[in-house]
């Protein structure tokens, strides 16, 4: 996969500065965990990667596979194989999961110059996806995020990742608000997609939590203080921070 690299990033919304120099670099095969107290700047992060309109890059650059994204659109970065499973997923009542996971393919067809899928590769395609991911059927019938729980939301976002096949996933706050039996789904979905594209795939975790990181094991984590990346280590620094906390980090960062 293309690499990702963040140079000396600088973000605001309105007037308030929440990115302050974020420097970060995503390779194929890698997973990635960003992780901080609330309102550090994780989610900003990835909201800038996919290039969120109510953000300003004030500084620094968004580079992908080589090129300058920073002032791409949000469907540009999309079409290149960038993907970002949302916190919050929104319900669309009347459009089917079906109708719209086949929206989403022909719109990336449609970027390569490709004809729209026909229904029968359109079926194998998803009923390949849900096998892998062990999502019944019926699943796919339903209104989008319509009277989902908590964990089918997010269960379909790690659905539509595996029908989509991007080069960088980004899972924001994909734990949040699960509970066990839904991030043991959740976290294994992510795994197997993992697994199956090796290192076709790059992928950044934001999260303030450490359990989801004892099941999708991160190859490097990322601490983020105040708009910065202050920490960085293997995954034994999700072992610290589970046992320490992030108050020593803030010392550190007044001393």
């Amino acid at each position: 996969m293309p690499d990702l690299e963040i140079r000396n990033l600088h973000v605001r919304a309105g007037e308030k500065e929440i990115l302050r120099g974020v420097d970060l670099r995503v390779g194929g095969g890698e997973v990635h965990a960003m992780m901080g107290p609330n309102g550090s700047g994780k989610s900003t992060l990835a909201n800038a990667i996919m290039g969120h309109p109510n953000l300003e890059v004030t500084e620094g650059q968004i580079i992908w596979g080589g090129e300058d994204i920073t002032e791409a659109q949000t469907d540009e970065r999309a079409r290149m194989g960038l993907f970002m499973a949302f916190q919050h997923p929104v319900a669309v009542p009347g459009v089917t999961v079906t109708k719209y996971l086949r929206t989403v393919l022909n719109a990336h067809r449609a970027s390569r110059s490709q004809e729209p899928i026909s229904l029968k590769d359109f079926r194998e395609t998803v009923t390949a996806a849900m096998q892998l991911l062990s999502v019944p059927e019926e699943f796919t019938r339903r209104y989008l995020n319509d009277g989902f729980s908590g964990g089918e939301k997010k269960k379909l976002e790690i659905l539509q990742l595996a029908i989509q096949r991007p080069d960088l996933a980004i899972l924001d706050e994909t734990d949040s608000g699960l509970d066990i039996d839904a991030l043991r789904i959740v976290s294994e979905g992510v795994n197997t997609v993992s697994r199956e594209r090796g290192n076709e795939l790059g992928v950044l975790i934001i999260t303030h939590f450490q359990r989801i990181l004892h099941l999708v094991k991160p190859s490097h984590v990322h601490v983020m203080y105040e708009g910065r990346i202050v920490h960085e280590g293997g995954p034994e620094l999700v072992t610290e921070l589970e046992a320490k906390g992030y108050g020593w980090l803030t010392e550190e960062q007044a001393a």
